[in-house]
């Protein structure tokens, strides 16, 4: 049996949010007719493009954390805390994308990412502490 079933399941419904990020990228390079590699266009397209790219440097810290808790400390836990991730990113997105204030959803997503750290250290510190002393 799997033992980490429901961050796995939180993993995959964040590659789905990314996914769909660069769907929505693709749409709006179609829309302005601006082809790939153009990385800029019309304000519409940049916000598209700057959801997707920090979506992505977002993802790269939000994943070990996600995972090194749901391994030292709990992955109903880990699952719990790390669902506000995705969901923040979605209204990240829908706000980002409309021209609107997005800080309330990207901060929600970053104070999730980071009690993540803050656990995954303190889980790895203790571990650390039994092995080695």
């Amino acid at each position: 049996m799997f033992d980490y079933s429901l961050t796995g399941l939180v993993t995959l419904l964040t590659l789905l949010v990314y996914i769909k990020t660069a769907f929505d990228v693709g749409g709006a390079r179609a829309r302005h007719n601006t082809p790939a590699p153009a990385m800029s266009g019309p304000e519409e397209l940049n916000r598209y493009i700057r959801v997707q790219a920090n979506t992505l440097e977002t993802m790269m810290i939000f994943f070990p954390a996600l995972w090194l808790f749901a391994l030292t400390i709990s992955d109903i836990y880990a699952a719990a805390i790390g669902i506000l991730y995705p969901i923040s990113r979605i209204f990240y997105a829908r706000r980002y994308q409309a021209g609107e204030n997005r800080g309330r959803a990207f901060t929600v997503g970053f104070m999730a990412t980071n009690v993540l750290i803050a656990g995954a250290l303190i889980g790895l510190a203790h571990a650390a502490y039994a092995i080695y002393s």
